[in-house]
């Protein structure tokens, strides 16, 4: 729930009002309309204008910032499991089930080798 005075970054624009995405405003009220689609109405600075917009539009500046730093911190990862050839790592990160760890399968799981790994991970980052 946002509070009236916070500042917010606009994320979206639903209903196509040429809201300026990725500015920052201000919340300054609160549009309690039963007959409005509107929840909120936000001053932008830059442009001196008042828009009435959604919650879904508007979001935090720090949960911007933190998901961004999440991102960051996964790409970081990731490139570091590459560079090091740590299968187990990048299985993780990736979200890929380890076959040797499934009990559904009576097979005894297939041992592939670093270069069908490798050629593997070339093949996804292509896509």
């Amino acid at each position: 729930m946002f509070k009236l005075g916070q500042r917010v970054i606009i994320v979206a624009d639903t209903f196509e009002q040429s809201l300026p995405i990725g500015e920052h405003a201000y919340i300054i009220a609160r549009d309690r309309n039963p007959d409005s689609a509107f929840e909120w109405v936000i001053r932008v600075p830059r442009t001196d204008k008042h828009y009435p917009i959604l919650e879904a539009d508007i979001a935090l500046e720090e949960q911007l910032l933190e998901q961004e730093a999440e991102r960051v911190h996964r790409e970081a990862l990731l490139d570091h499991a590459l560079l090091t050839r740590n299968e187990a790592l990048f299985r993780q990160l990736m979200g890929i089930e380890d076959t040797a760890d499934s009990d559904d399968n009576n097979d005894p799981p297939l041992k592939e080798t670093p270069e069908e790994f490798i050629r593997k991970v070339n093949i996804k980052a292509w896509i």
